[in-house]
């Protein structure tokens, strides 16, 4: 079985619940492009703005980037039809932003 590591919180990765077990999230520079573009916004601030008021699509949009971006492609390929608490989805989402702006990640 394989060991999970803990979160890398320099690079402002975050272990969060999701679908039955811990994922890592990160935001990196390809998945804040990959959420720009699922968002139909450019910058920083219009993202700001659009995160305020996301659709479950849109959040699923922006879940499965930030998952990409921690190494979890499997869970992020199969998104649209795996078993996610939205408020884990949510929270998950919140804590990734998190981290990546305070270069700071919980794990």
């Amino acid at each position: 079985m394989e060991r999970a590591l803990p979160a890398n919180g320099a690079r402002g990765e975050v272990l969060a619940p999701l679908a039955g077990g811990q994922r890592r999230l990160c935001l990196t520079l390809g998945a804040l492009a990959e959420i720009e573009t699922a968002l139909g916004v450019e910058g920083l601030e219009a993202l700001a703005e659009r995160m305020r008021a996301l659709s479950a699509h849109d959040l699923t949009a922006v879940l499965a980037a930030l998952l990409r971006g921690g190494g979890e492609r499997a869970l992020a390929d199969e998104l649209w039809t795996a078993a996610v608490d939205p408020r884990e989805a949510a929270e998950a989402v919140v804590l990734a932003f998190a981290a990546a702006s305070s270069g700071q990640a919980g794990g």
